[in-house]
């Protein structure tokens, strides 16, 4: 129920469906009043909302901060990665890459410098009503098609949120009962939801937060000033992040 409520509430949390709809109710009311002050909220929703600046600033106090790897033991028994990167091109019969492929491609890095001695894939799928492809077995097999020693690679199916990615991983690594060293690997911006999951589920670990979307902006008004619209996008992904940890919070997950 949880799962299918956060698939359907996810579309309330993009800022231009906000706009849209009271560029609507602007247009459909007819008192002149309400019809101006709906406008120019509209307008100034705008700017605010395409700026790089205050989206910028937004979500580098929400990512998670870089762990410098001077900072991280020798080596570890498993990197612990979230799936949430691919998508499946049912046409082409292939995987594509999408916008956290930092997770798996540092997982893979800190596997061949030695960092991590096995990769520990949880996901399934996260699709609200095809749950045919599971993510981290195709992330598995692009792996071995790459020369990862299959061997080396553990994944988990049946998880389908970060709540469930950790409840999964506990069942498989049992954190409780083993002496195992953890490094997590995941998003900047998803790091703070899924630390607070891994530890309610008994996970001691070190941090490897990745795929950073805040940037260092230059001093050319352009890079602050200037409206973007990618800027909507990122303050989808992070509404989603910040809604996702509230609901967490209430559900009783941490």
């Amino acid at each position: 129920m949880f799962f299918a409520l956060s698939k359907i509430l996810q579309y309330l949390y993009s800022p231009l469906i906000w706009i849209v709809i009271l560029f609507i109710l602007s247009i459909s009311i007819k008192k002149e009043k309400v019809k101006k002050g709906l406008r120019i909220t509209v307008f100034v929703m705008l700017l605010i909302f395409s700026n790089p600046l205050i989206i910028n600033v937004c979500l580098s106090s929400w990512e998670q901060e870089r762990t410098p790897e001077t900072e991280l033991a020798e080596c570890y028994d498993y990197g612990i990665v979230l799936t949430g990167m691919i998508f499946y091109d049912t046409e082409n019969d292939k995987i594509e890459f999408g916008q956290s492929t930092d997770r798996i491609l540092e997982a893979v890095r800190l596997y061949y410098t030695g960092r991590i001695e096995k990769i520990f894939i949880s996901g399934g799928s996260g699709l609200l009503l095809d749950q045919t492809h599971k993510e981290s077995q195709l992330l598995k097999d692009y792996l071995t098609s790459i020369n990862v020693p299959e061997e080396d690679i553990i994944i988990e199916t049946e998880s389908r949120n970060t709540h469930e990615n950790a409840v999964e991983a506990a069942k498989v690594l049992r954190p409780t009962e083993s002496s195992n060293t953890y490094l997590l690997i995941t998003s900047a911006s998803h790091f703070r939801r899924a630390a607070k999951c891994f530890e309610n589920e008994g996970f001691a670990f070190d941090s490897y937060p990745v795929d950073y979307c805040s940037r260092k902006l230059g001093a050319n008004p352009e890079t602050w000033l200037i409206p973007a619209p990618s800027a909507f996008a990122t303050w989808n992904m992070l509404i989603h992040e910040i809604a996702g940890y509230v609901m967490y919070d209430w559900s009783g997950y941490f």
